[in-house]
């Protein structure tokens, strides 16, 4: 079999996101509500903003509007977290961040599976956010040795999608009706089980250590616990989630409102309380799975995350119980000292752009100057902000918390262990921030060859 009789990761990934969200929508169809107010939000702000609508269009960001999503998921053993890598690779996702969620009181540590590459991004930047459950977390030993025992009586994969993910690694592909096959075989691993694995008692007990434990351990699989469109305008898609049914956040997490947006906004409608039978024919309720929507910004450099990590702290800290509207008023206040335009952000290394030559630069052959400023003054280089695509540590964490219903664990935090994640993955993961660099760089490289070019 040769090649090019193989359907490209790219297509496989974008089957499998819409298959996801048809999923996702016919199990949770407040979902489906959610999806046509960010439609709506997102019509009328392209439509009351030409200048945004121009540049989305330029960046190649408006054709992957409307598929975006990200989903998220726990596994609670390292055999499932690796089986996880593999089936990802399918896709064309690969691991990239390490976060650690003990930091705010959450027992997982987590990467985001996702495309990498410009043309895989374009096509359909599909992420997963994919946590590990920490176990050795807990402090009393009877527990943990419960849960282990309850994980290792389940395999959240069906036969046929292990048989079909080894195919794909032994013949470098999968064919047309063969990525068919896995996607709905993949579907079975992220669907909602209604029967619980343990008995009451035994659900209880680890709901009480913590929500999010029970979560991962007292199911056939992971479930897919909630899936997020991108909106233009996240401000309005908050103000007009009530009425349309579905019961917001507190607040919107991330920075505030800003002319150039940074990184990732994100609010969400609360989980919902779902019937759920135990081992032994109790009845019971379960609260897990939500709605989240996104606003992406620009991807920040080292220098701008740290930062930005400074006033998000100073933030925090004259915050705390305020309503949506007084909490984004301090952190416009606070976030004045984050310059507020793309031009300030790419001169002082803030941010990463991505550079492409003007219609005049285009035209021009034989340029000799290396600066980029020079080139950007003669109008031949223009930079435009790279897109975030990544995800933010303590904003993971909250949506984790607010949508569990759970405090944070103070026992469970400053325990990040990225070489644990790393062997439980069976790979290392990616640097996000060296993947950003690398495409500013490559974007640099080919503008200047072009202008060097004597013909």
């Amino acid at each position: 079999m040769t090649p090019n009789q193989f359907l490209s990761t790219d297509d496989v990934r974008d089957r499998f996101s819409k298959a996801m969200s048809a999923l996702y929508q016919a199990e949770v169809p407040q979902y489906g509500t959610l999806l046509e107010l960010v439609e709506q939000v997102n019509q009328e702000t392209l439509e009351q903003q030409p200048e945004l609508r121009r540049r989305l269009q330029a960046q190649g960001e408006l054709a992957r509007l409307n598929v975006e999503r990200h989903g998220a998921i726990r596994v609670g053993t390292a055999a499932e977290l690796a089986m996880l890598r593999r089936l990802f690779a399918v896709m064309g996702m690969h691991p990239v961040g390490y976060y650690d969620l003990s930091e705010a009181g959450v027992p997982v540590h987590s990467t985001a599976f996702r495309p990498i590459t410009d043309a895989a991004l374009a096509r359909n930047p599909f992420r997963v956010f994919t946590s590990l459950l920490r176990l050795e977390l807990i402090d009393s030993d009877a527990l943990r040795q419960r849960a282990e025992a309850v994980l290792a009586q389940r395999d959240i994969f069906t036969p046929k999608v292990r048989e079909l993910i080894a195919r794909h690694e032994s013949q470098g592909g999968l064919t047309d009706a063969e990525a068919d096959q896995f996607v709905q075989e993949a579907l079975e691993t992220f669907r909602w089980h209604q029967d619980a694995t343990v008995d009451l008692d035994t659900y209880q007990a680890l709901h009480d250590e913590h929500r999010l434990i029970a979560d991962v351990v007292c199911f056939r699989g992971p479930h897919i616990n909630h899936l997020t469109p991108r909106t233009l305008d996240i401000d309005e898609a908050q103000r007009r989630m009530p009425a349309m049914g579905m019961n917001p956040k507190a607040v919107i997490e991330g920075p505030p409102r800003r002319q150039s947006p940074i990184l990732l906004r994100q609010t969400s409608f609360k989980a919902l309380e779902e019937p759920i039978r135990f081992a032994g024919d109790a009845q019971g309720t379960h609260t897990a799975r939500f709605g989240e929507i996104e606003q992406r910004g620009m991807a920040l450099t080292p220098k701008g995350r740290a930062l930005y990590d400074q006033l998000l702290n100073e933030g925090r800290k004259q915050t705390a119980g305020l309503d949506n509207e007084a909490h984004q008023a301090v952190m416009e206040k606070v976030f004045a000292a984050f310059p507020d335009d793309n031009e300030t952000m790419r001169r002082e290394g803030l941010a990463y752009f991505h550079y492409h030559l003007t219609e005049q630069g285009q035209a021009a052959r034989g340029v000799t100057t290396e600066d980029i400023d020079t080139l950007l003054a003669q109008g031949l280089v223009e930079a435009q902000p790279i897109t975030y695509e990544d995800f933010l540590p303590v904003s993971a964490a909250g949506i984790f918390q607010s949508n569990l219903g759970g405090g944070a664990n103070e026992a469970y935090a400053g325990n990040a262990n990225q070489t644990a994640f790393e062997q439980a993955l069976g790979a290392p993961v990616t640097d996000e921030l060296a993947l950003y660099a690398e495409r500013e760089h490559a974007s640099k490289t080919q503008v200047l060859a072009k202008l060097h070019a004597s013909d």
